[in-house]
């Protein structure tokens, strides 16, 4: 079975996370660090580093939490996210 993560990336350069999703989750970390997706918000550093990796059953699952996630818009939720393993499994039930 492949898993499916949901990721979030921290620049120290933007004091900013990403979030995003993927099966491979080193590899998208180095094109995001090399400029890979030219236009997209982290080519503007090359410092992103993985801060949290969520594991999901399936993409679609995987999705519904990066959405939730990015739908927050708030810095202390991510740091919550780490700080309170909870929030990750309540979020696992609901999608």
């Amino acid at each position: 079975m492949i898993k499916n993560y949901v990721y979030i990336l921290f620049s120290e350069t933007l004091d900013q996370f990403y979030i995003g999703e993927s099966i491979d989750i080193e590899e998208r970390i180095k094109e995001h660090n090399s400029g890979f997706y030219k236009n997209a918000f982290t080519s503007k550093v090359n410092d992103w580093t993985l801060f949290l990796k969520i594991v999901c059953k399936e993409r679609v699952q995987a999705r519904k939490i990066e959405t939730h996630i990015k739908s927050m818009k708030s810095k202390k939720y991510i740091n919550d996210l780490k700080d309170y393993p909870k929030i990750i499994v309540r979020l696992k039930q609901r999608y």
